[in-house]
């Protein structure tokens, strides 16, 4: 309860301001009564002293030097009962209340001392159990909404009309999780202007600035989500630091949006692991067959007929305590980026999935520029990331993989750091997946267009004798050796392939066209099996 509150207590009608009225505000947290000259060594903060004068109404000089050391110490007001004694307050105490800005009080002489502490302690009990009742009712509010599984935002609406501020939710990163109308237009250009010098540790307690763009006052209130993870609730205006149920109001509405967003933590991290386990399993083969790996990938909104490319990063450095920490900002980043992008984890790996319709290396290289640029503004880490060539479906990112580890190994052979290191193409098999299956399926269709007659079994059979027949430069016996068969089987079935393909197998052309439809053949098959 402030001065100006007591004034409006019934019971006190009679009581009034003689000195100090801009210091009305003071907070009264208690009352104390006293007719000692030497009462100011046991006074606190937010003190209210009443007194009868009686020491003072020969030396007014004591008088104002009570009224010093009340002020200096942050005691609320002073209460005489000026009718008792003292008769008159001298004028030079009152210029010095005045200048102070501390509250002096003119006591009735209707209400005895002990009434007055009576009454203002009852007035100051009653003020908190209302603004306990109000701040019990909005925590039952918020939580009501919290338990409807509207979301955030409706808390943050409920609480903007009870303290008449707009209000939004931040993460620990600033970036907005939630807001009202009218919230958060200064924080996006506030970043902007300072970008990196917001604490990576979040700070304990609320925090008031102010911005000379707009001349607005904004406080932060700290919001717990995780361990060394805090968020932020944010509000525009001034808020009254006096103002006890504004407070507590706001303290309720933080604990519940606290307890949404740890439950909403518990829910993504959840769901992240069981999409990151898939992704694991996905690389070390672990599915029997392209129907259920295509069936699980769809289920993380991985479609098989996109491409992709694959980036593998590494904090440089290797391992440290606050790599969960990183990979987690590097994800939510990535979530609030352009693009399609799908985030999982391997060990001291992070792997960003690029959903791409053509290949722009230099937009995904400035991607990854953005993310080292934060992440050393944030953290004082650097990162390297590898970058693999175009994946024309998902089934092929295992592929990728490989090359987008083989691309971050070559960056380190080479002692770089902060480097973005692209994947150079090495033999044919890596040159041939830079073509879009469609076209692959088409040259190894028509390369063997005559083998369609024929069925499964032997065609089998014959591609691999004429496989091997290639690579042998033609030579029969060397084939007949590597397969374990008759020769005169070599030959029979070199012979039908000749039929088949309507061809001669020597000729430089032919031979060159069947080698690179059975690589394509062999790259094919793995993805289909």
């Amino acid at each position: 309860m402030n001065v100006q509150d007591l004034l409006e207590v019934p019971e006190l009608a009679g009581i009034s301001i003689v000195a100090g009225k801009s210091g009305q505000n003071h907070e009264i947290r208690t009352v104390n009564m006293m007719d000692a000259p030497d009462i100011v060594h046991y006074l606190k903060p937010n003190v209210m002293l009443i007194t009868t004068a009686y020491h003072f109404k020969d030396d007014p000089k004591k008088l104002a030097e009570l009224i010093q050391a009340m002020s200096d110490k942050g005691c609320a007001a002073l209460g005489i009962k000026t009718k008792r004694f003292l008769g008159k307050i001298p004028d030079t105490v009152l210029e010095l209340a005045e200048r102070l800005s501390f509250p002096v009080i003119e006591l009735p002489l209707s209400l005895t001392l002990g009434e007055v502490v009576d009454l203002t302690l009852r007035a100051i009990v009653d003020k908190h159990a209302r603004e306990l009742t109000m701040a019990l009712e909005a925590h039952k509010r918020f939580a009501d909404v919290e338990m409807r599984g509207d979301g955030i935002r409706p808390i943050l609406h409920e609480l903007s009309k009870m303290i008449h501020c707009p209000c939004e939710c931040l993460d620990q990163h600033f970036d907005v999780v939630a807001r009202c109308p009218g919230a958060g237009a200064a924080f996006a250009s506030l970043e902007a202007s300072l970008p990196g010098h917001f604490p990576a540790k979040s700070p304990a307690f609320s925090l008031t600035f102010s911005v000379i763009r707009d001349q607005k006052t904004y406080t932060l209130f700290p919001i717990h989500i995780k361990e060394k993870k805090t968020g932020f609730l944010a509000i525009t205006g001034e808020l009254d630091q006096a103002d006890h149920l504004r407070a507590l109001l706001i303290e309720q509405a933080v604990n519940v949006i606290s307890f949404a967003l740890m439950k909403e933590q518990a829910v993504k991290q959840h769901a992240r692991s069981i999409r990151n386990d898939f992704f694991l399993h996905f690389l070390e083969g672990a599915f029997s067959s392209q129907a259920e790996m295509i069936n699980r990938a769809a289920e993380f909104a991985l479609r098989n007929d996109q491409a992709y490319v694959c980036v593998a990063g590494k904090i440089d450095g290797g391992l440290l305590d606050g790599q969960d920490e990183i990979y987690e900002f590097i994800e939510d980043d990535v979530a609030h980026s352009p693009g399609d992008a799908h985030f999982f984890t391997k060990g001291e790996l992070c792997i960003l999935l690029y959903e791409v319709q053509t290949y722009d290396s230099s937009w995904i290289e400035a991607q990854l520029h953005k993310i080292q640029e934060k992440v050393q503004a944030y953290f004082g880490r650097t990162m390297s990331f590898g970058i693999s060539n175009l994946s024309h479906s998902f089934l092929e990112v295992r592929s990728a993989y490989k090359e987008a580890i083989d691309a971050l190994k070559s960056g380190e052979l080479s002692r770089k750091s902060a480097y973005i290191q692209t994947y150079l193409t090495k033999d044919i098999v890596s040159l041939l997946r830079l073509i879009p299956r469609e076209d692959l399926e088409n040259f190894y269709r028509h390369a063997f267009k005559g083998f369609r007659r024929i069925k499964k079994e032997e065609r089998e059979s014959l591609l691999q004798t004429l496989s091997v027949f290639l690579e042998t430069n033609c030579q029969i016996s060397e084939t007949s050796k590597r397969l374990y068969v008759h020769r005169n089987t070599v030959v029979y079935r070199i012979e039908k392939c000749r039929e088949l393909l309507g061809k001669n197998l020597k000729d430089p052309d032919t031979n060159l066209q069947l080698r690179l439809a059975l690589r394509i053949h062999n790259l094919l098959e793995p993805i289909g099996s």
